[in-house]
């Protein structure tokens, strides 16, 4: 994805700088059970999952690496629980490039998702692969009103499929400069419909994560920018937004980053009662990270938005959550940060009913690896899998490490 625009690089850097400041400190001890069940090599093994994963009832993990492979445009792999990868499909860039989000499962051991680069114009596809390892483009994003850049996919019972796409569409004065983005709907026969365009401002742009539905259809997302223009101007700090069946959208929540909220929120979920929990990258009122640490929040239906966690990066908290979280059982919240820790490589952290946070693990730049850009998935028995972007083994992506899959045991 593109570089975010000036104004923000200044809080990056003041970001760089506070994390810095705490790479030697010692690692907060863990009551949990840290392994490393797969570390990427690059070629023609994975390197950077960016991606969730996706756990299937034999408990094997599915999921993308954004480079390595074959031709070093990226992987779909599989774990098996005996610890044993499989390269299930080498992305080639005229079929896609750069897979960038978590894979959903259809029939008959089918995967979709979508490639951030590639495809006929390199401005992005959705494919679907086989558990033969065949891989399907079944669509070209090519700008303009058709969008640019895809990001998470959804599966309805029909199976169509929605997403949303970060630029494209039109509109002006958000991020990257080359439409607002749109959501979009691709039917089994490989029809595409897009649902709503951005036109940027109040109404919000740069859908970058993805969406949730609900029993009516109704579609609900975030956007990157718009919403409350005095935030972060001239771009906004993002919304929450709801799509009805129809076509009809509505902002649901504006961010403002200001004080203890958020800004940028990062993807939502949704439980029965219509409430949805999320992230933000930034905001949460400390000053820590220049311009907050990112939050975890929830919308309630009225519209009220409640800021359930501030991250503060200071000594083992986290910093930077760049993705879902998920919500157990019991309403714990688990979800992972690019920085922080105590060693500043990111955190899994989990944030009970309550609102006490707990760091579970901090990362270390090492063998354990570093910035987890993905969420993490549980299973029954309450185990937490997730994936690290960098670390691992050294040897792999220039000294950096080409990234890890983990699981941590309660």
């Amino acid at each position: 994805m593109s570089a975010l625009k000036p104004g923000w690089a200044s809080r990056i850097a003041s970001l760089t700088i506070v994390i810095a400041a705490f790479l030697l400190a010692p690692a907060a001890a863990s009551a949990q059970t840290f392994t490393i069940l797969h570390s990427f090599t690059g070629q023609p093994d994975g390197n950077g999952p960016n991606g969730g994963l996706v756990l299937d009832a034999s408990g094997n993990l599915y999921g993308t690496t954004r480079l390595g492979g074959v031709s070093y445009h990226g992987t779909a792999f599989k774990l098996s629980p005996s610890g044993n990868e499989t390269v299930l499909y080498s992305f080639v860039a005229a079929y896609g490039a750069s897979p960038n989000s978590t894979l959903v499962r259809g029939t008959k051991g089918t995967f979709y998702g979508t490639t951030n680069r590639g495809g006929a114009y390199d401005l992005g596809t959705v494919f679907k692969v086989d558990k033969k390892g065949h891989e399907t483009v079944l669509h070209s994003f090519a700008g303009g009103a058709d969008g640019a850049f895809p990001n998470a996919l959804i599966r309805d019972s029909d199976g169509n499929l929605y997403g949303t796409a970060s630029e494209g569409g039109g509109g002006s004065g958000c991020y990257y400069g080359a439409g607002c983005g749109l959501v979009f709907k691709l039917d089994p026969a490989g029809k595409m419909t897009v649902l709503y365009t951005f036109p940027g401002g109040a109404d919000g742009g740069t859908p970058w994560a993805g969406l949730v539905r609900d029993s009516v259809g109704n579609l609900y997302g975030g956007t990157w920018s718009g919403g409350d223009m005095s935030c972060n101007p001239p771009y906004g700090c993002g919304t929450i937004f709801k799509l009805d069946a129809s076509g009809n959208e509505s902002v649901l929540y504006s961010f403002t980053a200001t004080g203890g909220d958020g800004g940028m929120p990062v993807g939502i979920i949704r439980d029965q009662k219509g409430t949805i929990y999320g992230a933000t990258q930034y905001g949460g009122g400390i000053a820590n990270c220049g311009f907050g640490c990112g939050t975890v929040f929830k919308l309630a239906p009225s519209g009220k938005e409640t800021v359930l966690y501030a991250f503060t990066n200071y000594p083992n908290d986290g910093a930077w959550p760049r993705a879902r979280v998920v919500r157990d059982a019991s309403g714990n919240i688990y979800g992972t940060t690019l920085f922080g820790g105590s060693s500043g490589g990111g955190t899994v952290f989990m944030l009970d009913p309550s609102g006490k946070e707990t760091t579970l693990h901090s990362f270390t730049y090492g063998a354990d690896g570093a910035m987890p850009t993905a969420g993490v998935v549980l299973d029954a028995a309450g185990n937490i899998y997730g994936t690290t972007s960098s670390g691992g083994d050294l040897s792999c992506g220039r000294g950096e490490g080409c990234g890890t899959l983990f699981k941590l045991t309660p």
